[in-house]
């Protein structure tokens, strides 16, 4: 798995002041995606056992960190490094509020609940799913780029029988 990028502190993927993770590959090409780049598995750099200690070290040593966000690319193309990225942050941090982005939606995450990709979305509170589409385009909504982009309440939606979206501590 390669990471193309990590900002200690952001505002911009999630609710409150958030570490983001960007791990690359994806191969839902986008149209208009704002980082094509990330498309490419080689992109960026190999995960090392020290960026992730850094990390950590970040996480814990900052308690302003409302939690992290897991970007890309698309992290569910890895999802059982990511997976085991997240079990890692968690054993050394304790509980801590997890979004993660994807192009796919929570339907097609869900459909097999014996795969790595299953595994890795209950891991995490929140899914920005859908892939981005230019046509719908909406730089006023809240941590996602196109109006068909979803905020997902995960661990609500695997519990009841329908998806239930996030709904924001903060009013704005």
């Amino acid at each position: 798995m390669n990471i193309c990028g990590y900002y200690p502190e952001s505002i911009n993927e999630g609710e409150g002041l958030r570490a983001a993770i960007f791990i690359s590959g994806c191969r839902h090409y986008c149209k208009g995606c704002f980082s094509p780049a990330t498309w490419n598995f080689d992109y960026g750099e190999p995960f090392t056992l020290e960026q992730e200690q850094k990390i950590i070290h970040d996480i814990k040593n900052n308690p302003l960190l409302s939690g992290i966000s897991i970007l890309g690319g698309d992290p569910f193309f890895s999802a059982e490094e990511v997976a085991g990225m997240i079990d890692r942050i968690v054993a050394e941090t304790g509980p801590i509020s997890i979004w993660i982005y994807s192009g796919y939606t929570y339907e097609e995450l869900t459909q097999n609940p014996e795969s790595t990709e299953y595994e890795l979305l209950r891991r995490c509170e929140v899914l920005v799913d859908g892939r981005f589409v230019e046509d719908l385009r909406d730089p006023s909504l809240l941590y996602r780029g196109s109006s068909n982009q979803r905020l997902i309440d995960i661990q609500r939606s695997l519990a009841g029988e329908e998806i239930a979206l996030w709904q924001p501590l903060y009013s704005f």
